[in-house]
């Protein structure tokens, strides 16, 4: 029954991805079909709704991060953040290497900061408005941002990614940074060759004097601007939490915005709910977004993916995948069936976090060795995630940007990573193999 349930909801989601359907509607969908599982089971209404709860708890502290970027990344428009920026950098980025230099800023941000979403709703809005203002193909610059921001949520000293795993299979932090740098550096120099030969395919233009000059017409585009920018800045070096930080730079873009640039408070207030609207439709092609609302879809994804976790943890409905697990490595590689294991675990809880202690849940009798264990995870369930159309970790940093589901084709770092750690697990065994059997003969 458990792999009629799952078939059913995998059906239902790609006809979702196949007729441009709201992924939202096959999550509802999953849902019904995995309570349903759970009534079938002898267990109680209660106790399914018990489970639901159980699910949901887990992820109730990042929904607030959520608010916050909603109301960050409208308020940094509104208070001309975004076009101060813009206006000081436009002239600096030459348009055929533009999609290198996003994927390479969007990096380096994340290694400092340690966290994808911060980087996304701050470098990463940044990058995509000035794309749109170039011309730049759309796809193209996403990709290269969600390729960035999970480059350093991967393997940043402060990424909570990092300290997941490191609490889970005791390694030391800098030890297993270490070690991820050796399986990260071939991914990472091939995605900036693939990201440099994209620029050139299809390059925007540099902006002209008109994109400035329609800035200063609705912007007072003075130093104040940047406050917003500088304190995300300062607090995330200053390691204070992302929420905290988020908050601070909200409070200071709203006086900006009120006090700088004189915008009425209900104007404001309608700002941070709505997101930003530009009184002209120039400019809101470049700047219009943000804002509660554009979060909501994103908080209903997140609490019906995360109430599965809940389900089949209550349920024990995956106890039957654990069983093949073990068949499956020998046919193959210990690392191929980390991957598939961790494609279906992120597939079903649709949430990074619950996706790792998934993966390292049903591949940890695989794994006698904590150092095999932890580097298996950052290269499989830490990125993966983001490849995933209906996840959060896709789902958000798309919606903050702006960018169409389609970009994650375009998000070369995040694919290269696993397979060429299934080129290597295939090649080490072939070797190993070889090695057998020289010592036989």
């Amino acid at each position: 029954m458990e792999f009629i349930i799952l078939g059913l909801f995998a059906l239902c989601l790609i006809g979702c991805v196949s007729f441009q359907l709201p992924i939202l509607y096959a999550l509802a969908v999953g849902f019904m079909l995995f309570f349903t599982y759970g009534l079938l089971k002898k267990f109680k209404m209660k106790q399914m709704f018990q489970f639901t709860w159980d699910g949901i708890r887990q992820v109730k502290s990042m929904l607030l991060i959520f608010f916050l970027i909603g109301m960050m990344t409208a308020v940094w428009r509104g208070a001309g953040t975004i076009p101060k920026i813009i206006d000081s950098t436009m002239g600096l980025l030459v348009p055929s290497l533009f999609i290198i230099v996003v994927f390479l800023l969007n990096c380096l941000v994340s290694v400092l900061t340690g966290t994808a979403f911060g980087t996304v709703a701050t470098v990463g809005v940044i990058s995509m408005t000035i794309a749109n203002v170039m011309g730049e193909n759309t796809l193209f610059v996403a990709g290269a941002i969600l390729s960035g921001i999970y480059f350093g949520d991967r393997c940043s000293p402060m990424s909570t990614s990092a300290l997941l795993i490191c609490e889970l299979t005791h390694m030391k932090l800098f030890d297993h940074i270490r070690q991820m740098i050796r399986t990260a550096w071939i991914p990472l120099v091939m995605t900036v060759v693939i990201y440099v030969a994209l620029g050139f395919v299809d390059q925007g233009h540099l902006a002209d004097s008109s994109v400035s000059l329609l800035f200063s017409q609705h912007f007072s585009l003075s130093f104040w601007t940047l406050l917003p920018a500088i304190v995300i800045v300062l607090l995330l070096a200053a390691r204070v939490s992302i929420k905290q930080t988020m908050l601070a730079s909200i409070i200071v873009g709203s006086m900006i915005c009120l006090f700088v640039q004189h915008m009425a408070v209900s104007e404001w207030l309608l700002t941070l709910w709505r997101g930003y609207v530009a009184p002209t439709e120039e400019l809101g092609a470049m700047l219009n977004g943000g804002g509660i609302l554009s979060m909501v879809k994103i908080i209903a994804i997140i609490c019906l993916s995360s109430s599965y976790f809940g389900i089949f943890n209550g349920t024990n409905m995956l106890k039957q995948i654990e069983a093949q697990i073990e068949k499956l490595a020998h046919k193959t590689t210990n690392f191929v069936t980390s991957t598939l294991v961790s494609i279906v675990a992120i597939m079903i809880s649709c949430n990074q976090t619950l996706a790792v202690m998934l993966t390292y849940q049903l591949n940890k009798e695989l794994y006698k060795d904590d150092q095999k264990t932890a580097s298996m995870l950052a290269d499989t369930a830490i990125v993966i995630p983001a490849l995933i159309p209906w996840s959060i970790a896709s789902v958000v940093p798309l919606t903050t940007v702006g960018a169409p589901i389609e970009s994650i084709l375009f998000a070369c770092y995040l694919y290269l990573l696993p397979i060429v750690g299934i080129i290597r697990s295939i090649v080490n065994k072939r070797q190993l193999r070889m090695q057998q059997n020289a010592l036989v003969h």
